[in-house]
């Protein structure tokens, strides 16, 4: 059997292995966390990626881990209610559409291939050598190994890409945000809904699902935060700056953010690059081409990209893979161009805007929200 080596345990990861297996591939899974991140934001499973879970077996489970969110509530500045809406009324779809916390997709991926794939945690890759006989590499544990191939399904800063392609910057399309995400007490006893305050270029959340709450901080920023991204101290730092002095509930979610264990801090951006692979090297999922944050895609794109990627493997190659998601992907991140960041208004007239649409939109019916712009089958994919 051919070998494959995944970076990454997440979303992508797991479902490339699943469907390498499928096709008689070895795979090996190398995640740098010690286990499974559990819980984490809730994600959409959209259209074809529907699809692919359904293939997979997996949409009973999916179900039973569905949300079933009930409402979002826009408040002012002052902490008044500007709207309350169905999640429909914003997302579109078609009803069909499942919303699951990411740890919660991660868990259920893990184990179908739990038994049939080598998961090794704890560990990353430090170097890499491809060449004509295949790929070795060498993690960071020190052990050394040769594979097939080599696959980065290991998010936005992803490390596969950069030892393969180069540093970050010149792929990173940085779209203005920044935001932040953790779990924190349910001190104002939500149930299934999400609670959304805005000031100009500043929102903060809560998003309760089951017992757990999730807090959200988002705020513009001219520049990305590189800097901050491996140092969750300057992080936390950076977004008590720009909160601080904030009414409603903003000074109890930037407590609990600051003694959070799970705290996930990043840029909106996306991934643009000309080329997802490089000899025995390929990408997939957020390392080849976030979507961002704005477009609720990414876990979309990354189950519908390693469905095709390993069916590609097993047949036409690399190219193959990109010439015939490439249009799909496009298709999905262009979506930020249409006013994706409705949600979070820059300025007070565009706040303005967006909120006199909220009260109008409370009036019209579920589902005639935003469309998703998937114009692709798995039948063209097959």
């Amino acid at each position: 059997m051919s070998s494959v080596l995944v970076s990454g345990a997440s979303i992508a990861g797991p479902a490339l292995a699943f469907w390498l297996r499928r096709h008689g591939f070895e795979v090996t899974v190398v995640e740098k966390s010690h286990t499974l991140r559990g819980g984490g934001y809730p994600i959409d499973i959209r259209g074809t990626a529907l699809g692919v879970v359904d293939r997979m077996g997996l949409l009973p489970r999916l179900r039973e881990a569905h949300v079933h969110t009930r409402r979002i509530t826009f408040l002012d500045a002052n902490g008044s209610q500007v709207a309350s809406l169905r999640p429909e009324s914003l997302m579109g779809g078609d009803g069909h559409d499942l919303e699951v916390r990411r740890g919660d997709l991660a868990e259920v991926l893990f184990d179908t291939v739990r038994d049939d794939v080598e998961f090794l945690f704890d560990n990353s890759i430090v170097a890499m050598d491809d060449h004509a006989g295949g790929v070795d590499v060498t993690f960071r544990s020190g052990l050394q190994r040769t594979y097939d191939h080599v696959v980065g399904a290991d998010g936005l800063h992803s490390a596969v890409r950069a030892l393969t392609f180069g540093p970050e910057e010149q792929f990173h399309r940085y779209l203005g945000y920044c935001f932040a995400g953790f779990t924190m007490p349910n001190h104002l006893g939500l149930e299934q809904e999400a609670v959304l305050w805005n000031e100009p270029g500043r929102a903060a959340a809560l998003y309760a699902i089951g017992e757990q709450v999730h807090g959200f901080l988002s705020f513009t920023r001219a520049e990305a935060p590189f800097g901050a991204f491996n140092d969750p101290r300057a992080q936390r730092d950076l977004v008590a700056s720009v909160f601080a002095g904030d009414g409603w509930e903003v000074p109890a979610l930037v407590e609990a953010m600051r003694s959070a264990d799970d705290l996930f801090f990043d840029t909106v951006s996306q991934i643009r690059m000309p080329r997802w692979s490089s000899g025995r090297v390929a990408l997939v999922g957020d390392a080849a081409y976030a979507p961002s944050f704005l477009t609720g895609q990414g876990s979309s794109l990354a189950l519908v990209g390693a469905y095709v990627l390993a069916g590609r493997m097993a047949g036409h190659g690399f190219e193959a893979y990109e010439r015939e998601l490439r249009p799909f992907v496009e298709a999905n991140q262009n979506l930020v161009e249409e006013g994706n960041a409705e949600l979070f208004p820059g300025t007070p007239e565009a706040l303005a805007a967006r909120n006199a649409a909220l009260r109008a939109r409370e009036t019209v019916p579920a589902g005639a929200g935003r469309p998703e712009h998937s114009a692709f089958t798995l039948s063209e994919f097959s």
